[in-house]
């Protein structure tokens, strides 16, 4: 087989170990917040557990693209295509690990009555979930201006997220005895939000695949 055919092959293995890591991803976030809006400890459970897969798949992308730089040396986009993807793999891995959290405040309110009904966090997760889809199709298609519009969404989550602090301080001065359910649920949309910053690190990412060039779409 011809080098660059090789190459090319590799460069899409490791463009669907991608694809793989953002699906697995998005499916345990939203395990995670079901467990915990449904209060299944069974499900935050199998949440927990899971995170072996996440990590395994994160480092053979490592594996896969140090093994290419060290071997082909690639120069312009292909490079581009590789720092991208190793990137966005610590970053979905990091996400995996945020989903674990989720579930593990599943275990630790378990079967209390919520203080609250949870409403707002199922909002977040859409908002996380539709920033994922859509990095995704802007990954597939190394579509910049898909990216951009991407991080957008993450106004939407943090918007969400200073609202529901405000509530549950209120409820917390209001009810002492609730406190520390209210940190929990703080602790869960605050998850929530760094879901949306690392979606936006996907974005920026995939706009330095695309144009080579470094933006901060956090600001």
């Amino acid at each position: 087989m011809p080098t660059r055919q090789k190459f090319d092959n590799d460069l899409e293995d490791l463009r669907l170990n991608i694809i793989d890591m953002v699906n697995i991803v998005g499916q345990r976030i939203g395990q995670a917040v079901e467990s915990l809006v449904n209060q299944n400890l069974e499900l935050a459970n199998t949440v927990v557990v899971g995170d072996l897969a996440v990590n395994d798949l994160q480092a053979i992308i490592e594996k896969q693209c140090i093994l290419l730089i060290a071997t082909q040396q690639p120069f312009a986009r292909d490079l581009r295509k590789l720092v991208a993807g190793f990137k966005i793999s610590i970053y979905l891995e990091r996400m995996g690990d945020l989903s674990v959290d989720l579930a593990k405040l599943t275990l630790r309110i378990g079967q209390d009555k919520l203080i609250k009904p949870l409403i707002d966090i199922p909002r977040m997760t859409v908002l996380v979930q539709e920033m994922l889809n859509r990095g995704l199709k802007a990954y597939i298609q190394e579509d910049c201006e898909a990216a951009t519009l991407m991080a957008l969404l993450d106004d939407e989550i943090d918007l969400i997220y200073s609202q529901v602090f405000e509530e549950l301080l209120h409820i917390m001065m209001k009810n002492p005895a609730q406190v520390t359910q209210a940190n929990y649920l703080i602790f869960a949309c605050r998850f929530l939000e760094r879901l949306g910053d690392y979606c936006t690190n996907i974005a920026e990412e995939i706009m330095y695949l695309c144009n080579g060039k470094r933006m901060n779409l956090n600001e």
